[in-house]
């Protein structure tokens, strides 16, 4: 803000009457009471009784090197059990995904893109994943919930900010946000281009052919209209362009059993045999606009939110026409679209001063859009390739889906010291399957002293694979061609499991909490998911029996004072026998191993460790953070019989708040992996793996954030 403008407008608020001034301050002070006690309602209405629950604040991304200029992968990688993979995926408790993102307690529906770099750091005033033995208001994604709490407005102001560095990064953005009579509201922007979109396929610094350039957006606007209801609208969107890096020094080999027409057995497309890896130029753009509009309704002893809500998200891939075709027998230019719609009706009576009965109902409906068209060689019964002129192969196809769930439970505090929650949930889907189950939960929270929480329940899950990315792929279309696969294709299922989690909490002394958490999951149909093929799109599919179990510890100290710290430690094990869907993208090799023995899944990493730490001094705010991983899986003489090796990244970063013009000037600086470790979080190898990938290589970041 300049000069001129802050003088013009105090200037104006001099000549206001005092009456008006008064006026407008009594206003704000009423909606904002309201609005808090209204989300203390809605708050209530979806307890976390009995489950694992880790909390992040603003406070906390802000002291985190990066701030809130970090994806929101990178700040739920600080929590417990949870550990990182390509992709900006995130694995909790051993799973591949399962996650179930939420914003102020309703759904987001899943997309074609990996939804955590959707979501932006700048608008999450906090965040929780909860996870472990869930009560019956969770379901269908029951690896964790991240329900992101937003900022509202209330206070008039904002940033505005610049943000860059290595890796020719350039990341600008703002928030703003107030009150306006009865209505308040919050809205932020940013866009984020650099020359590291996706993790680095052979370790280098700046890979080749990986640049980005993402716009995200969100609004959030709340109208208060009396003292017992309210109206909410949030939308979202984000427009994120990627390069597929591309590896050095490499030319096409033998395909598998293919025999082509090159020298050494290579593929030739119209005479073409050689093509150096650096000349690869693949594409992929995702998009994703979300909305959701909410009513909510306090009643005495009755509490309502009724929530609609809808996503757009689309994928599009572009493949090298000609360089596809020879490193992997196919090129195809992949689209796919999930446009899905929702409605999330749940209330809680508080019955009597022992009993909270809560109920609710979720339906939901996704139209699916799958678009291929692929270039691909003819081959004979032989494998020997026929001709060097790649033919057309197209493979369209929709879906429409849909599933509905209804949940009741009872919050029942027998003791003062013991709360039972238990509760049942019906879940039904229709996609390209048909289930359905009913699912008992039954939770405990036990607190024997002051200072010590024991928590610990049982949860029957039920788990439909992803709608959006199971394959709608004509397999027989690929007969007698370079991309030609087993016909056994079964459709992904259900996963079905029971889940037993118990844990303490014991505060040690005033601001140092420790926590103690161990967990077993047993799966029926345990769904995983795997890269196949260039596009960056994951298709799932089951293994018959599953197993995951494990343990974490965490610490976390705050006592007000200018000094905060959390260590966080986790071990798991997770493993998976007889992959009974999807079977056509696996080779029959691993195929017969697996379905006589247990594997790890790929994405086990039995190790996880994270810490971090700030201090503030003289408005000088130092932190640091790390993450140590022993690794996730890749193959050795069996199927994800190996793994990785270990690593350790370490960042740090100093920010300082100066008083520029009245307001806030904050600069900050930060050393992205300080010692420069090379590092991998995948091999290329592994069941379901696409492509090696390599974690960060050093960067050096500077900010200045104005506040408005």
């Amino acid at each position: 803000m300049s000069r001129s403008t802050l003088f013009a407008g105090t200037a104006i608020l001099l000549f206001l009457p005092v009456s008006a001034i008064a006026a407008d301050v009594e206003t704000v002070e009423t909606v904002t009471v309201t609005a808090a006690r209204l989300n203390e309602a809605r708050v209530g209405i979806q307890p976390q009784t009995g489950a694992s629950t880790y909390t992040i604040t603003d406070a906390n991304i802000q002291a985190q090197p990066g701030g809130d200029s970090n994806l929101l992968n990178q700040v739920v990688l600080q929590a417990p059990g949870v550990a990182q993979d390509s992709f900006g995926q995130l694995h909790v408790r051993g799973e591949h995904n399962g996650l179930q993102y939420r914003l102020n307690g309703i759904i987001i529906p899943e997309g074609i893109s990996v939804f955590g770099q959707t979501l932006d750091p700048r608008f999450v005033g906090s965040l929780k994943l909860i996870t472990g033995a869930l009560p019956a208001e969770y379901g269908l994604r029951t690896a964790g919930i991240i329900d992101v709490e937003t900022k509202t407005g209330f206070q008039n102001g904002g940033d505005i900010s610049m943000y860059g560095g290595s890796h020719s990064e350039l990341n600008p953005g703002f928030d703003y946000g107030g009150t306006a009579g009865s209505l308040n509201y919050f809205a932020t922007g940013d866009y984020l281009t650099n020359t590291r979109g996706i993790e680095s396929p052979d370790g280098s610094v700046d890979p080749l052919h990986d640049r980005t350039k993402q716009w995200h957006g969100f609004g959030f606007v709340q109208d208060i209209l009396d003292a017992n209801s309210s109206v909410t609208a949030i939308l979202g969107t984000s427009n994120d362009v990627f390069q597929i890096p591309n590896r050095h020094g490499l030319q096409p080999s033998g395909i598998g059993g293919v025999n082509g027409l090159g020298p050494g057995g290579v593929l030739q497309v119209n005479g073409q045999f050689l093509f150096p890896s650096e000349n690869l130029n693949e594409n992929q753009r995702e998009i994703t606009h979300y909305g959701i509009v909410s009513y909510l309704r306090s009643m005495g002893d009755v509490d309502v939110q009724v929530s609609a809500y809808g996503r757009y998200s689309s994928l599009f891939f572009t493949p090298d026409a000609v360089g596809d075709v020879l490193y992997n027998g196919i090129a195809q230019t992949a689209y796919k679209r999930d446009v899905a719609y929702g409605l999330q009706a749940e209330g809680a009576w508080h019955a009597t001063s022992d009993h909270t009965v809560r109920a609710g109902v979720i339906y939901q409906a996704d139209d699916l859009t799958s678009n291929t068209s692929s270039q691909v060689l003819g081959v004979d019964a032989l494998g020997n390739q026929t001709s060097d002129v790649p033919v057309t192969i197209v493979d369209n196809g929709k879906k429409h889906a849909w599933s509905y769930s209804l949940y009741l439970q009872d919050e029942w505090k027998v003791f003062p010291t013991l709360t039972l929650n238990y509760g049942v949930r019906w879940d039904q889907f229709q996609a390209f399957d048909a289930e359905s189950q009913l699912s008992p939960r039954v939770n405990f929270v036990w607190t024997p002293t002051d200072t010590t929480t024991v928590h610990g329940g049982y949860s029957r899950y039920f788990s439909p694979p992803p709608f959006e990315l199971v394959a709608t792929t004509d397999v027989a279309l690929y007969d007698n061609t370079t991309a030609a696969a087993d016909h056994t294709d079964h459709t992904p299922k259900a996963e079905r499991a029971d889940y037993y989690d118990v844990g303490i909490q014991q505060i040690v002394v005033p601001g140092l909490t420790v926590g103690l958490d161990s967990f077993y999951k047993s799966s029926h149909n345990l769904i995983d998911e795997g890269q196949f093929g260039a596009p960056i799109i994951l298709t799932p599919f089951n293994y018959r029996t599953g197993r995951q179990y494990g343990v974490e510890l965490s610490a976390n100290f705050d006592d007000g004072g200018p000094f905060t710290g959390y260590l966080n430690a986790a071990y798991e094990r997770a493993v998976g026998r007889h992959i009974v869907s999807s079977e056509f993208v696996f080779s029959p090799d691993d195929l017969a191993y697996i379905s006589t023995h247990f594997i790890p899944l790929d994405h086990q990493q039995l190790g996880s460790f994270s810490a971090g730490a700030s201090y503030l001094w003289h408005d000088v705010r130092f932190s640091a953070d790390m993450l140590y991983g022993t690794g996730l899986r890749r193959s050795g003489t069996t199927p994800n019989g190996n793994h990785v090796p270990g690593y350790v990244q370490i960042n740090l970063g100093v920010s300082h708040t100066f008083d520029c013009w009245g307001r806030g000037l904050t600069a900050r600086f930060d050393v992205i992996n300080l010692f420069d470790e090379k590092y991998e979080i995948r091999d290329g190898t592994g069941v379901g793996v696409g492509a090696p990938q390599f974690g960060p290589r050093r960067g050096f970041f500077f900010g200045l954030s104005q506040a408005l």
